[in-house]
């Protein structure tokens, strides 16, 4: 499958453009960003081509791999489905659910595989443990606490702007919910409050009655970092295990599932699940109301 990069950040770099140029079924052909220097430097770096005319690039590949903000994901994801390409995405699809809805149209108007990249959805032993908690049933709720510290010296995201801007609930929250929604179902309304270091807390009222609190910052003191994700019920307690393998590893299982077709648990109708969940936690932060999911 040959595939267009567009992006150029760290996580272009690093994850995606590394995972392509290493994946025996994927031909990295060329890559394009905002900024020309760097896609000619990246493009140098994996052998590929740069192009400085996106419509260039979009004809001479099979689908696109996209690293760049959300709100510009969103905008070139549809021109890339529009022109016929399958779409490996990263996460969240979007900022809004109107420009989430219209990815989803022009993929599936176009009959076009899509993947959205939420990591720990590709991680092997991430992906038996959601299966396997998924199949036990009888789970009340789910307890997450995802407390991040991006913002210290040496970070590649802590410069990124719109992750200062949207904070942890837009890039933490889409890796929760890739978890708890498989298990638990869908969400019906979204409560949240604000604290201390930027810290967004939720709470979920699932379809089916599971509740789930998640608690989420990316700006934790450096000692007080914690990842936990716990379902509780009929059977106990299950703990999400440590996450194993690189992102970039993770990502070539993405490519993998992108190049099969078919279903797709993680597809862009996912993706704009997801968006759903965290625009009313957006607006329900803001107001300081419950707010029910689109």
């Amino acid at each position: 499958m040959r595939f267009g990069l567009l992006g150029t950040g760290y996580w272009a770099a690093e994850t995606q453009g590394a995972a392509l140029a290493a994946h025996p079924g994927a031909d990295l052909v060329g890559v394009w960003g905002r900024d020309e220097a760097k896609a000619a430097a990246l493009a140098g770096r994996y052998g590929a081509t740069p192009y400085t005319d996106l419509d260039a690039l979009l004809s001479e590949v099979d689908a696109v791999s996209i690293a760049l903000p959300p709100d510009v994901q969103a905008e070139l994801a549809v021109r890339a489905a529009t022109a016929g390409k399958h779409l490996l995405l990263d996460k969240p699809l979007a900022v809004d659910t109107a420009a989430a809805d219209r990815i989803v149209a022009a993929v599936r108007e176009r009959g076009l595989s899509s993947v959205v990249f939420f990591t720990n959805r590709f991680r092997d032993n991430i992906v038996r443990f959601v299966e396997e908690t998924a199949v036990t049933g009888g789970w009340l709720g789910a307890r997450v606490t995802q407390f991040a510290s991006i913002y210290q010296p040496g970070n590649p995201y802590g410069a990124s702007p719109w992750r200062r801007e949207r904070g942890a609930l837009w890039d933490i929250g889409p890796h929760v919910l890739s978890v708890v929604l498989p298990v638990l179902g869908p969400v019906a309304e979204v409560s949240a409050v604000g604290g201390p270091r930027d810290t967004t807390h939720l709470t979920l009222r699932h379809a089916g009655g599971a509740v789930t609190t998640a608690s989420l910052t990316l700006d934790a003191p450096a000692g007080a970092m914690l990842r936990d994700t716990d379902f509780y019920g009929e059977h106990g307690v299950a703990s999400m295990p440590v996450p194993e393998g690189s992102a970039a590893s993770a990502f070539g299982a993405a490519v993998d599932r992108l190049r099969k077709g078919g279903p797709e648990p993680c597809d862009v109708g996912f993706g704009r699940e997801v968006v759903a969940v965290l625009e009313a936690g957006d607006i329900a932060l803001r107001e300081k109301r419950p707010v029910a999911v689109a």
